[in-house]
């Protein structure tokens, strides 16, 4: 475990900036902490590979069609007018452009740091190293049985510049369904096969924008068929509308502001927790509501 002030420590068998989750004597997940990415990406923690217990992975990074879309990771395309999410940004009644207003996500200390839990202070910088926000971020595993394991993600922001930060989606400025920003998971390149489920539907389009209770996707990997269900961890990460996509690629999110801005005053703080279940296998939709009040913490 690493003390505030201690050199951060690094797995003898893993890249520098690099950390291992271990479930049952299994990699399940590398996390990336201080990742080597050009300024457009937005650099960022993620997790990538992530894998289910039998060694199917479940994510994509840097892929050709989205290289700003990291593993699992957390992103914002719009904080105070940086861009935390990578590429290009979307300018209401203009689209998509390229502008230089990236930010990064800089690793301050390590809190906690073991195989089952890794827990760090970040900073989301502008280029010219102001700070905008202050995180606090949790990442936790744990077996659930032999073909499932369970991915705790906690996240404290608290803004610690001296005026308001307006965090805002591009559907907030006219972009109809793109209510993207806060966690989200990067699938691998398996859209045209993957199948979703969730109580709000079973494809895309009807899960994009729900309130549903949990979303699952489920697709086939080196290993066989997996599935990846998540799950809100607490009533207001319950709220967030989910940002699911199966065309052309494949992405979950929980959103931390769909249509409309949410405006975070100096000083304030906001917590989200979403738990993943990684799983060899395809589920059913019985199965995966019956896993999801299974791994949903007690409110």
């Amino acid at each position: 475990m690493a003390r505030p002030g201690v050199p951060d420590p690094v797995l003898a068998d893993q890249p520098p900036g690099t950390a291992v989750l271990r479930v049952q004597g299994r990699d399940v997940a590398r996390y990336t902490w201080r990742p080597d990415l050009p300024l457009a990406m937005s650099p960022r923690p993620y997790l990538h590979p992530v894998r289910t217990l039998a060694g199917s992975t479940v994510t994509d990074a840097g892929p050709d069609s989205h290289p700003h879309q990291f593993g699992i990771s957390i992103a914002a395309p719009d904080v105070g007018g940086r861009n935390f999410w990578g590429g290009r940004t979307f300018v209401a009644g203009h689209g998509p452009a390229w502008l230089d207003n990236h930010g990064i996500q800089r690793h301050q200390r390590w809190l906690r740091h073991s195989t089952e839990e890794l827990v760090h202070a970040l900073l989301w910088t502008d280029a010219h190293d102001r700070t905008l926000l202050a995180e606090e971020r949790a990442l936790t595993c744990r077996p659930l049985d032999g073909t499932a394991w369970a991915l705790g993600l906690h996240t404290r922001l608290t803004n610690v510049a001296d005026r308001p930060l307006t965090i805002r989606s591009p559907a907030a400025q006219g972009r109809a369904g793109a209510g993207y920003g806060g966690f989200f998971w990067r699938g691998p390149a398996v859209a045209e096969t993957a199948r979703i489920l969730s109580p709000a539907g079973t494809d895309a389009p009807a899960v994009n924008g729900s309130l549903a209770g949990w979303v699952a996707v489920t697709g086939t990997g080196d290993a066989g068929d997996w599935t990846v269900l998540f799950v809100p961890g607490d009533d207001t990460t319950a709220r967030d509308r989910w940002f699911v996509r199966a065309r052309d690629y494949l992405g979950v999110g929980s959103s931390l502001t769909w249509d409309r801005p949410l405006v975070l005053g100096p000083g304030e703080t906001i917590t989200r927790q979403l738990v993943t279940v990684v799983v060899d296998g395809a589920l059913s939709a019985v199965t995966a509501a019956v896993l999801a009040d299974t791994v949903r913490p007690p409110r």
